[in-house]
């Protein structure tokens, strides 16, 4: 991570920011303030992921380091409660089943291919309009190495699983602070 890591009781902080926004959003109440942490002063991109009995249930983010974790990370747990476009927006009763996920991102920088270390680095793939990002945990959740990463997100950008290979296609790596609230057992594979 960039300059300054996170500590403990940032990443608490966050959880707790995350967890009483679902909350709150799910109550149709106002959104709570961010916490009096240092943490929630950084910019940083961030994703939020939320799990409902360890399957994916709805994963957002914000790439860009413009704003504050403080703000994005609230903004992205709404979104990945009710904008994620593989799942219907989550109702109030599946609160109890719910894990939270947050994930906050380094600054991308380009890469070839052959530095890509899998489980390290999340990707992103760009060609023209077409981009695709996954998570440093998702190569890791399902066992790839770095060309099945860069095929699965040439997929999740609508290429071709080989468009990696092609001249015009820019990739780009990060990594991430990745902390959570417990999960149950049978944790699903996330597919952000």
């Amino acid at each position: 991570m960039a300059d300054r890591e996170l500590t403990a009781e940032d990443r608490a902080a966050l959880l707790g920011l995350a967890r009483a926004t679902l909350t709150a959003h799910l109550a149709r109440r106002p959104l709570p303030p961010a916490p009096a942490v240092s943490g929630a002063l950084l910019k940083r991109g961030a994703f939020v992921t939320i799990t409902a009995r360890g399957a994916l249930r709805g994963c957002i983010g914000h790439i860009a380091a413009d704003r504050e974790l403080g703000t994005v990370v609230p903004e992205m747990t709404v979104a990945a409660a009710q904008d994620d476009p593989r799942f219907p927006p989550v109702e109030p009763d599946e609160l109890p089943d719910l894990a939270l996920e947050i994930s906050v991102l380094s600054e991308a920088a380009p890469v070839d291919a052959s530095r890509i270390v899998a489980g390290r680095d999340g990707v992103i793939v760009r060609r023209g309009r077409n981009v695709g990002l996954l998570l440093p945990q998702v190569a890791r959740d399902h066992h790839w190495g770095p060309e099945a990463l860069l095929a699965a997100t040439c997929r999740k950008a609508g290429l071709p699983p080989e468009a990696w290979r092609e001249p015009g296609t820019e990739l780009f790596t990060f990594q991430a602070d990745v902390f959570g609230e417990p999960r149950e057992e049978g944790r699903g594979k996330r597919d952000e």
